[in-house]
């Protein structure tokens, strides 16, 4: 179902005179799940620390401690990790024995073998929009994980193209349009993200879908309210976008 928010866009998109030619999905939490896996190894950590230091706010200070470690580390389980020993070691004053930390490392190492489990309706989604569109993957995290995600999912061959970033912003995309001789009016980005995958495609004059995933990581958070009212729309699953994508289309491209 699109929502209000949507329906204004889709009045005001309808009548472009661009057809759509490149769709693009972003992949944690889009494609496959991926939060849920750091919500529970969260948990895990929040147990531990808690038996060293009972009283201990876990969750606010890993936040506070992955902020500040993005300059550096990035996205991604391997940042994740590092972040969670920085946490143990500084809520536990130090006191944290050398067992408790392989535990940690532990849990990354898991993280990053696990296998690549899609979302409902996601391969019958993009096999039929393939057909349509030319499909890009752009992603952002560390080079290796989200590459050895795309390589499991089974999903690679799908795409025409893969992008993965360090950030997602409004420069970064205008970058990668350029570098790929894409026009805004033809593309299309599909996330779970409101600030990486819809704020900054907006901003260029592009169009996004965003399709909400159950858990999202305070980082991404951004108010519906400080987006514009048109240029996106919002889905309950990724299963209905092909109706959306006919809606929005131009009739000359569908009956090209």
């Amino acid at each position: 179902m699109v929502t209000e928010p949507e329906a204004v866009a889709l009045s005001a998109l309808s009548s472009s005179a661009m057809a759509l030619s490149v769709l693009a999905f972003d992949g944690d939490d889009t494609l496959w799940h991926n939060e849920s896996r750091f919500n529970l190894t969260q948990a895990a950590l929040r147990e531990l620390v808690r038996r060293h230091v009972p009283e201990a706010d876990v969750d606010r200070h890993l936040f506070e401690v992955e902020m500040r470690n993005l300059g550096l580390y990035g996205y991604g389980v391997k940042a994740f990790t590092l972040s969670m020993i920085e946490t143990a070691i500084q809520l536990t004053d130090g006191r944290i024995p050398a067992v408790d930390l392989q535990v940690i490392l532990g849990w990354g190492k898991r993280m990053l073998q696990e296998p690549t489990e899609l979302l409902a309706d996601v391969r019958e989604t993009l096999l039929d929009a393939s057909a349509r569109y030319s499909l890009l993957l752009i992603t952002k995290g560390d080079l290796f994980d989200q590459e050895s995600k795309l390589a499991r999912s089974g999903l690679a061959e799908l795409f025409s193209g893969v992008e993965i970033l360090s950030d997602k912003t409004v420069d970064s995309y205008r970058a990668l349009l350029k570098r790929r001789a894409i026009r805004p009016e033809e593309f299309v980005m599909v996330g779970n993200s409101l600030r990486s995958d819809i704020a900054p495609v907006v901003a260029l004059g592009a169009q996004a879908v965003h399709i909400p995933y159950p858990v999202t990581w305070n980082h991404e958070y951004m108010p519906d309210e400080s987006l514009p009212p048109s240029g996106w729309y919002r889905l309950e699953g990724i299963g209905q976008l092909g109706a959306l994508l006919d809606s929005i289309d131009q009739p000359s491209r569908r009956e090209a």
